[in-house]
């Protein structure tokens, strides 16, 4: 059987150099007390470098250092380049540079196959039972790894440089192999359930053998590291909850769930425990920092206080809640869960969700729906709204260690935005001019753990026109193998 990485993915290193150099050890980058200049394998020069750090600074002219895959200095243009000769120099030209985006909940495989396929006008339910889960179970390996490397290239080009995956359904090594092969930096975990019958159920104890299955092959602090899954919902047992809560705690990774993205969770909970979900879970001891619950949209006052005691953490999905019309305008109160000191991050979802893997776009319309629904300007601002993509959104995935900033010491994600375009001409506010005024189209170079793996707005890691062609032909047969026939609403009309 061939092996898609193989097919699709492409060979990088450092690109073509400026100088020969011979590369430095970390000690050795970081030693400036010789009088000559230490020597790094990157140095990104002439930014406009929105750091994030704890004192928000923006260095105007501004440059950063990276040796191996951490960032070893930070400062003006002029005072890095007389400390540090480097193996390569982008020279952003005056352009914003941020730390890599943090997408919180992008589910990479059950859709990304029928990117587009899915109508956005059907009932409650029907995207993720007539057309996620037959893709599911018809899904073999190599379809998920292609879905992943897909989701993965675009997440990049996009500015994305982190994300969850919070839940592959069947074969997590596969998903795994086409995360790490992109050079993007991700968490995978693998899925089933023990309430209700199906092809995916299985008795708790045999779910948490292969969680942490999952957890042994891709250790934690890895660029792709395995946290403990659960679909959630009304779709494990008390049973199931403890042990995986247990799990994550012992391993000392993340985990995360779906709850009440719509009202039908608190519905069920009601009835079956008689208390609603977060409280639910509350009381069994699960939640805490280390869970990250997927939307928490239809949370009541309790609830919140309980996640906000916690410490659990939420990913926010706003645009998939819109597209899907669960009631986020209305119920959804992640700006107040924000401005009482809760840790929110931003997630982009699922292809039967959003259509979307920009968190630009996401991090405006999180800004917008908080300002609209207290009808107040000053509630939420487009800083705030940066912070969950970058900073917060680190701390709330348990990563603000290693990514979010750009600080020396942290990881080298760093995304080079394009300076020649109409909202950059003047010199006002980044922030603004990020959240309101830019989008992923609009990234033009991306570094993760100080690798270069977008240049110009190409994915150097991947063979896009390659595998884009053989995305299509296996979208065709895993919808004739699942039963589905996408179909275009208007009439096509076919020249010659």
């Amino acid at each position: 059987m061939r092996n898609l990485i193989s097919l699709y993915t492409v060979p990088v290193g450092n690109g073509a150099w400026t100088e020969e150099l011979t590369m430095p050890s970390d000690t050795e980058a970081r030693d400036t007390t010789t009088g000559e200049r230490a020597v790094v394998d990157l140095l990104v020069t002439n930014a406009r470098l929105v750091t994030m750090d704890a004192e928000r600074r923006i260095i105007e002219r501004g440059a950063v250092a990276v040796a191996g895959t951490e960032v070893v200095a930070v400062g003006g243009t002029a005072s890095l380049r007389s400390r540090f000769a480097a193996g390569r120099t982008i020279d952003a030209g005056g352009g914003v540079v941020t730390p890599g985006l943090v997408n919180a909940h992008q589910h990479v495989t059950g859709g990304p196959l029928a990117w587009s396929c899915i109508q956005d006008d059907m009932p409650p339910g029907e995207p993720i039972f007539f057309w996620s889960v037959p893709m599911h179970e018809h899904e073999r390996a190599r379809d998920e790894e292609l879905s992943a490397l897909l989701v993965a290239a675009e997440s990049l080009r996009a500015g994305t440089t982190t994300l969850v995956e919070p839940g592959t359904v069947t074969h997590p090594e596969a998903v795994a192999a086409g995360l790490e092969a992109s050079g993007i930096r991700a968490t995978v975990g693998t899925w089933a359930w023990d309430t209700v019958e199906g092809p995916l159920h299985a008795p708790a104890p045999e779910i948490l053998r292969r969680l942490d299955e999952v957890l042994d092959a891709h250790p934690g602090g890895g660029r792709v590291e395995g946290w403990v899954t659960l679909i959630g919902h009304s779709l494990a047992s008390d049973e199931l909850l403890r042990g995986a809560s247990d799990l994550a705690r012992e391993r000392g990774v993340g985990m995360t769930m779906h709850l009440s993205p719509t009202s039908s969770d608190p519905e069920v909970y009601l009835a079956r425990h008689g208390r609603r979900p977060a409280v639910h879970l509350e009381r069994l001891g699960v939640l805490g920092p280390h869970l990250l619950l997927g939307h928490g949209v239809w949370l009541d006052d309790e609830e919140i206080d309980a996640v906000l005691a916690t410490r659990t953490a939420i990913a926010y999905c706003p645009w998939a809640y819109l597209r899907l019309g669960q009631g986020v305008t209305g119920q959804g109160r992640h700006g107040e869960i924000v401005r009482r000191g809760g840790r929110v991050a931003l997630g982009c979802d699922g292809v039967n969700a959003s259509d979307s893997v920009d968190v630009l776009r996401t991090a405006a319309l999180a800004a917008g729906i908080a300002k609209d629904q207290r009808v107040d300007p000053t509630f939420f601002s487009a800083h705030d709204a940066l912070e969950l993509a970058t900073c917060a959104g680190a701390e709330a995935i348990g990563m603000a260690d290693r990514i979010g900033s750009i600080e020396p010491g942290k990881k080298a994600d760093l995304v080079v935005f394009e300076h020649a375009r109409p909202h950059w001409s003047g010199s006002g506010d980044p922030a603004l001019a990020l959240v309101w005024s830019s989008d992923g189209r609009h990234v033009r170079h991306v570094v993760v753990d100080g690798r270069l793996v977008v240049e110009d707005g190409r994915c150097l890691t991947v063979d896009e026109p390659a595998l884009v062609e053989e995305a299509r032909q296996r979208s065709a047969d895993l919808m004739a193998r699942a039963g589905l026939r996408p179909a275009v609403r208007w009439p096509v009309v076919h020249g010659d």
